[in-house]
């Protein structure tokens, strides 16, 4: 299986969604855990790499000034 490729600053889509009802996360820290924050609400949560990577469905947005 293919590594799914993100970076710090990038928006995600996980399998589940926040409480809020939104499903768009910005990714504000790597290493063994990777701490996201939700963008409608602005909640963080740190979850294990290996449970990001479970179940990260895809990145909607780069983070700006990538090229």
């Amino acid at each position: 299986m293919e590594a799914k490729q993100f970076d710090l600053g990038d928006v995600v889509q996980m399998k589940k969604g926040h409480p809020c009802g939104a499903n768009e996360w910005e990714v504000i820290r790597l290493g063994m855990d990777i701490r996201m924050k939700c963008v409608n609400c602005g909640r963080s949560v740190m979850i294990p790499r290996r449970d990001f990577e479970r179940n990260l469905r895809k990145v909607l947005r780069r983070k700006e000034g990538d090229a």
